[in-house]
């Protein structure tokens, strides 16, 4: 859909190929106990570690309240919920970032090629200013040009030369929620192991958990 369609275009191929939609999706099937509406922020000075297990390694990461509370406060709600576990990493743009997290349309058993980057959870959560610099290893949302668009989806940053035009003006509203502390290896194997911006054997989630520090 036209919603994952828009933004970061000066980092891709031109307007129309941004990295991050994150349309709601009120129809998709979620996990039990998975939140119905935005969850409650992270709490100031609090981190949590989330780790990602793939067919091709771990990616470790550290997601930090004080970056974006009400935004790291949804993804560790969805981590914790197995909202993620067995969704798929739908968009690929070497050098530039990998994105996942559209619970809706992007389970394993249950993909949806014509649809998956348009889903989400059946709420989307408020903006929040960022104040942190984007760079390779940053974890951030996605989000359509819409106020307020942000749902489960998310990106992680490939290359610090890509990440400064998330910096310009028109794209620097995804909300950052931390960055890898272990496994960027593992995320240069997925952005290598596409062969188009939707892979056609895209890398999954297996299992995300979340641990505190």
């Amino acid at each position: 859909g036209t919603a994952v369609a828009v933004l970061l275009a000066a980092c891709s191929s031109g307007p129309g190929s941004s990295p991050a939609p994150a349309a709601s999706g009120s129809d998709g099937a979620q996990p039990d106990g998975c939140p119905a509406s935005q969850p409650a922020p992270l709490g100031a000075g609090e981190t949590r570690t989330v780790t990602i297990a793939t067919a091709l390694g771990d990616i470790i990461l550290r997601i930090d309240a004080d970056l974006s509370p009400i935004a790291a406060g949804n993804f560790v709600a969805l981590a914790s919920c197995g909202w993620y576990d067995g969704v798929v990493f739908h968009r690929v743009v070497p050098g530039f970032v990998i994105q996942g997290g559209d619970g809706q349309f992007g389970r394993i058993d249950a993909f949806d090629p014509a649809q998956v980057g348009t889903g989400g959870p059946p709420y989307t959560i408020q903006d929040e200013a960022v104040t942190a610099t984007y760079r390779r290893g940053t974890v951030a949302m996605a989000r359509t040009p819409a106020p307020n668009s942000v749902g489960s989806q998310f990106f992680v940053v490939l290359d610090d030369a890509a990440a400064a035009s998330l910096a310009d003006p028109q794209y620097n509203n995804h909300q950052i929620i931390g960055e890898v502390t272990s496994g960027m290896d593992t995320v240069d194997a997925i952005a290598r192991s596409a062969d188009a911006e939707l892979p056609s054997r895209p890398v999954a989630m297996d299992d995300v958990t979340v641990t505190q520090p």
